[in-house]
């Protein structure tokens, strides 16, 4: 199945309508609950606009290892920021895991290729800034 690529850098408020559910990666919504500069006026438009933003459940096992590890410092847990940020939680399932084993090897990831693999399953846009996930048969939100 292919998927058309969205891209939102310098696009119009029209566009915006056509992306009503997104998965944020792990940056993305990390960058969201700092209100981070490095995430763009269009995806925060479109984060804000959106019907549903979700976040994984990966996402919140990915920064807790980098927690653990002394490479980030997080103010809350991610799924009180989650919360407060009105978004949904996004589990782990047994078909995101056996989705994420089959896709190509074009990013090494384990965390970036389970977003992948939720995305499509789920009919979801990816809102990330890492272009190595451009390889991907995926709707991406550009940050």
């Amino acid at each position: 199945m292919r998927h058309s690529r969205i891209t939102f850098n310098l696009c119009s408020k029209d566009e915006f309508m056509r992306v009503n559910k997104l998965l944020l990666d792990t940056h993305v919504f990390l960058w969201w609950r700092s209100n981070d500069q490095l995430l763009q006026v269009t995806a925060k438009s479109a984060i804000a606009d959106a019907d549903v933003v979700f976040v994984s459940a990966a996402t919140a096992w990915e920064a807790g290892i980098k927690a653990s590890l002394g490479r980030l410092n997080l103010p809350d847990t991610v799924e009180s920021g989650v919360e407060d940020s009105g978004f949904e939680k996004l589990q782990i399932s047994f078909s995101h895991a056996e989705a994420a084993a089959v896709l190509p090897p074009h990013h090494g990831d384990p965390f970036d290729r389970m977003l992948v693999a939720q995305a499509v399953s789920e009919g979801l846009t990816l809102v990330t800034h890492d272009r190595k996930l451009e390889a991907y048969e995926v709707p991406i939100l550009w940050t």
